[in-house]
């Protein structure tokens, strides 16, 4: 009866042991609404990965969390979002890790010119040491990274020619990202780079302010931008990531029950945004043909020559990169490739 009673008074000893530290867990994830913020439309894949995250997180925390989408670019461009979220007045947002190159320099790795063949090399490094050595950095820029989803490979639109080389470029007003390397690398091809915030870059094509823009195809499709724009070259330039994002500010006052449901709902919508990404860019493409689009491909020589003519503009621009962290963001490639 001893041995029983023991047995009993045992049990409930580590029944009260976890109960508490359940209940515990249970109050410290709170009612909250999270404002996530981005510049591509409804509809988008951005738009539909982060339908998959608020659900995820709605599950996770028994509907406690609650992440309300503003896309299309409602709370301001990404550079306004980005300040925003610094400043706690928007909680989250997903964008292009360009925009972050003004925090920090070593953001631009990923902005240098045909970088990435295929997307596989891109995932190997965005998933590995050197995407989270990046992300390690924004805390001290009051920003969180919680995961890399995909924008894709950008290509080159204009009103004016097709474009299936180089040299093509000369002459047209280009609309490029807020950043010098694509600034840069224009200007070597003979554009007029014309920086300016993705909100107004359908105004500025249809009046003409601008020729042209560079953007994976989806986003080409999703914004419509075949209303005002008749030609599509698929240069592949440049990669851009996509990096979910929550301001410091807020996330300093989550619980790390809170901290975790967040992080993990990012994740676990990744894999399954980078699909529907990449899927629909390489529908877009064949869509926009039945917009009136023609659609010009380049071919690998073309892209090697131009990678060439760039060689000044990428080494200008590696300059400003941790050394160590470009070799081993080229190493990973060559892994990479060696294995292919």
């Amino acid at each position: 009866m001893k041995s029983l009673l023991k047995s009993g008074l045992v049990a409930a000893l580590v029944a009260c042991s976890v109960l508490p530290a359940s209940v515990a867990s249970a109050q410290e994830i709170k009612s909250r609404t999270i404002k996530l913020a981005f510049v591509n439309p409804a509809g988008s894949a951005h738009d539909l990965g982060a339908k998959r995250f608020s659900e995820l997180a709605s599950q996770k925390s028994g509907g406690k969390l609650n992440v309300k989408l503003y896309p299309g670019g409602v709370l301001g461009g990404e550079a306004a979002v980005a300040s925003s979220l610094q400043g706690g007045t928007i909680e989250m947002s997903m964008m292009g890790t360009g925009l972050l190159t003004g925090m920090d320099k070593d953001f631009g790795i990923f902005d240098t010119p045909f970088l990435f063949d295929d997307a596989r090399e891109v995932d190997v490094v965005l998933d590995g040491p050197v995407g989270t050595k990046l992300i390690e950095k924004l805390p001290g820029k009051g920003l969180i990274g919680l995961s890399y989803w995909d924008h894709g490979f950008r290509i080159l639109t204009n009103s004016k020619r097709p474009i299936s080389k180089g040299d093509d470029i000369q002459g047209l007003k280009i609309r490029v990202q807020q950043i010098p390397v694509f600034i840069d690398a224009f200007s070597a091809f003979g554009a007029n780079p014309i920086p300016m915030p993705f909100p107004e870059l359908y105004t500025a094509l249809e009046t003409g302010a601008v020729d042209g823009q560079e953007n994976p195809f989806i986003s080409v499709d999703t914004n419509k931008f075949y209303d005002v724009q008749k030609y599509a070259s698929n240069t592949r330039h440049a990669y851009s990531p996509l990096l979910v994002l929550a301001g410091k500010k807020f996330w300093d006052q989550l619980s790390n029950d809170e901290r975790a449901i967040l992080m993990d709902a990012a994740n676990e919508a990744k894999p399954y945004q980078r699909d529907v990404s990449r899927k629909m860019d390489a529908e877009a493409a064949e869509t926009l043909k039945t917009h009136g689009m023609t659609i010009t491909d380049v071919s690998p020589e073309e892209r090697s020559r131009m990678r060439d003519k760039l060689k000044p503009v990428i080494e200008k621009h590696e300059k400003t990169i941790n050394t160590a962290l470009v070799e081993e963001l080229n190493a990973e490639i060559q892994k990479v490739r060696a294995a292919k």
